[in-house]
């Protein structure tokens, strides 16, 4: 077992709107060892980019509610001041690689410049020495060199996708946060990205924190699985033992619904639609969608059972 690089604990986001406070993230926890990757895993909605905003403290104004425990190397972030996280952590210790690349580079800068830029902020680099760096990260995620001098619209999605992951490793982060890093492109470059994490994890010995809904391509990079319903935590244990044989119904339920390369097994759906974080329900969030519900499911909301492999649902009570 790896040692801890992250651990959360009953991690809270909230939003306040007209309609009242949306429960984005809700008492959320898990662990991350280093040279790890951990891969969320939900559909679209239930908190997953919320989670990966609230560990980098990215709040929009209306945060109603933000509160928990998050410890990275035995230093608990939630004590420190904006300013201290600012300098500290967020793209020194953990960085991030935002959905839709195009939408998170700067149309007017040249690539090169904005991958050297935390270089210039955080460590206080020259011009050419951050240049230099951003030319290695390049290399490491497999784009020409040249292109350090090009535009953002110039590039193709997947060669913008890998500059945004350069940008995320220029700094040498322990942790770096992957928020649908292959949404929108196709196929064959969602292979090749995954390719190019597979062999970063190895060779930089970086831990990950991948947020997707997309099974089967998660599969390749996941050491551990934390799967996501509602704004909560519902399961988590190892890739190992999680994707032969989940445990919890919504967790059966998404695997059943993955298309298989061998076998005719029809795939299954899940009926009706995720609760409204506005008001969730009191018992289990699953409940009233779930086929194996009981009276219990709809009274008290499950805790965790098992160890090692933990499962929020009163089935495993």
């Amino acid at each position: 077992m790896a040692s801890t690089l992250l651990k959360i604990q009953d991690l809270v986001l909230h939003f306040s709107t007209m309609r009242g406070p949306v429960q984005a993230v809700d008492k959320v926890s898990f662990d991350l060892g280093h040279k790890q990757a951990v891969v969320i895993l939900g559909e679209s909605g239930c908190g997953k980019s919320s989670l990966a905003k609230a560990i980098l403290r990215l709040l929009p104004r209306n945060v109603a509610e933000y509160k928990g425990s998050i410890v990275l190397d035995g230093i608990e972030l939630m004590t420190l001041s904006d300013e201290e996280f600012r300098q500290n952590v967020r793209w020194v210790r953990i960085s991030m690689v935002p959905q839709a690349a195009m939408n998170s580079l700067n149309p007017v800068l040249k690539v090169g410049d904005q991958v050297a830029e935390p270089m210039l902020v955080h460590h206080g680099v020259d011009k050419a020495a951050a240049m230099e760096q951003a030319k290695k990260m390049f290399e490491h995620v497999g784009v020409p060199v040249d292109f350090l001098h090009r535009y953002a619209f110039e590039l193709s999605g997947g060669m913008r996708q890998r500059v945004a992951i350069a940008m995320a490793l220029v700094t040498a982060p322990a942790l770096i946060i992957l928020d649908e890093p292959t949404s929108a492109l196709d196929v064959l470059t969602q292979a090749n990205i995954f390719n190019v994490l597979k062999r970063i994890k190895k060779e930089l010995e970086i831990s990950f924190i991948l947020i997707t809904h997309d099974i089967a391509t998660s599969s390749e990079l996941a050491d551990r699985v934390a799967v996501m319903y509602a704004g909560q935590i519902v399961e988590t244990g190892d890739a190992m033992d999680f994707f032969p044989a989940p445990l919890h119904p919504y967790s059966q339920k998404l695997m059943a619904s993955v298309p298989r390369l061998h076998g005719n097994k029809e795939l299954e759906f899940i009926t009706g639609q995720p609760p409204s974080l506005l008001n969730p329900p009191t018992g289990c969030r699953f409940a009233p969608r779930c086929e194996k519900r009981f009276s219990r499911c709809d009274e008290e909301p499950p805790v965790f059972e098992r160890d090692g492999r933990q499962v929020k649902c009163w089935l495993y009570a």
